[in-house]
């Protein structure tokens, strides 16, 4: 009401040039912020503003980067799959309709022309960052939401318990310890790395395939299509995969990874945020003999095979427990064929590919991690009163241009308003 009633008086003046004038003293502040604005924003233009034009501009095949320089990113793409708890897959009511794909992640050229290139890509698909993000969250020291318990069920010679967090960004994530009675790590670290085998006892795995693989590392590219109810979509994983051993400890990690050797279909959809990494070791039998007779395995899991997420946690809770229980008559099945002297198939004859680390190594990771987050938090902090300069001069230039003007409140609010906009890019 104030500005209409200053507006009003304006057009109140006795003259035509009395009006234009006080309009145009109104009018001159905004075109003076739009000016300042377009020359400011050029001059602080951010590095992502190129994005767009740098894609528009380029051809599609210069948008590939090389697999290198996807392993070294920490987003986190990851999976679930090794223990069948893919439990989305197992709700019977969940449709594609809604839902939204993530390709966020774009295919990488592979090179193909030579096995020593296979070779290098294969081995550098899972690097030491991945080992280092899993032992953290065995270690509950990654620094994420606190865990809920969802379940605590067993059987006569396995027990579950399973967790579940909501990060504020990306889908729900799923941690469950299942311990195994009389298995041994080495049997279950090559029950899981098993794909010949899992087609035995997980039903929905309907193709599985091995794209690269580093005889030097064991590390392995393989694909997955798993299937789902009539009225929904397969889906489809491009896995890389690798098991580092401390001690009987045995670090498995699988994640969703880029691959432009396998194009994208319509069906079955690519799942690319994909993450499923374990924790394979020896614990007490339930028998409480004090022989490590048991084997444990800890489990992190989150994917987004573009199902509302609230839905895909109502699923979880509903179907856990049935595809879980299902685990331990394969496992049972795989020791009998062992015991039996049936020869390993490729796939678990790579999980003995791999690579040794001490429990030291993985504490210096940490170590390290720690004191490049403290370099960077230590640089932050005294780039901080450099950035309250801008802010103080174009306050003091907003004070300064409007005690000049002296054209009214309504001139004067312009002018401060538009100043405290500019000095919020300072903070």
């Amino acid at each position: 009401m104030a500005l209409l009633s200053l507006i009003y008086e304006i057009f109140q003046r006795p003259t035509i040039e009395g009006v234009m004038g006080e309009l145009v003293m109104l009018m001159v502040p905004v075109w003076i912020a739009v000016i300042v604005g377009i020359l400011v924003g050029w001059a602080w233009k951010p590095k992502w503003a190129h994005l767009g034009k740098e894609l528009l501009d380029e051809p599609v095949e210069s948008s590939a980067v090389s697999p290198s320089a996807h392993s070294t990113s920490k987003s986190s793409l990851s999976n679930f799959n090794p223990l069948k708890l893919q439990f989305p897959s197992y709700i019977p009511w969940i449709s594609d309709d809604g839902a939204k794909e993530n390709f966020s992640v774009p295919p990488t050229a592979v090179s193909e022309s030579s096995s020593v290139s296979q070779e290098r890509n294969a081995s550098s698909i899972v690097m030491d960052d991945d080992l280092q993000h899993l032992w953290r969250l065995v270690e509950v020291k990654d620094g994420g939401p606190a865990w809920i318990q969802m379940m605590d069920r067993s059987t006569s010679t396995m027990r579950y318990k399973a967790w579940r967090r909501d990060p504020e960004t990306g889908p729900p994530q799923y941690r469950s310890s299942t311990i195994f009675e009389d298995a041994t790590p080495e049997m279950i670290r090559d029950f899981f790395w098993d794909d010949e085998f899992r087609k035995k006892w997980d039903d929905m795995l309907i193709h599985a395939s091995t794209i690269e693989e580093c005889p030097t590392t064991g590390s392995m590219m393989v694909k997955w299509v798993r299937k789902f109810p009539f009225f929904c979509s397969d889906r489809e994983y491009i896995i890389g995969r690798r098991i580092w051993e401390s001690g009987r400890w045995y670090y498995c990690v699988t994640k969703g990874v880029p691959c432009s050797s396998v194009p994208r279909q319509n069906k079955p959809r690519r799942v690319d945020l994909y993450y499923s990494s374990w924790c394979i070791r020896a614990v007490e039998s339930k028998r409480g003999d004090g022989q490590l007779t048991a084997c444990e395995v800890l489990l992190f899991h989150h994917e987004d095979m573009g199902i509302p997420w609230e839905i895909a946690k109502l699923g979880v809770r509903q179907g856990m427990w049935g595809a879980v229980k299902k685990i331990d008559p394969g496992v049972r099945a795989y020791q009998k064929e062992r015991a039996m002297g049936s020869p390993l198939s490729h796939c678990a004859s790579m999980a003995h590919i791999n690579t040794k680390v001490s429990a030291g190594y993985l504490r210096s990771l940490e170590s390290m991690n720690n004191q490049i987050s403290e370099m960077e938090n230590g640089n932050a902090s005294d780039k901080q009163p450099g950035r309250n300069i801008p802010r103080l001069v174009i306050i003091g230039g907003a004070v300064a241009l409007a005690c000049t003007l002296d054209r009214g409140l309504v001139t004067k609010a312009l002018i401060f308003g538009v100043a405290r906009r500019f000095a919020k890019i300072g903070k």
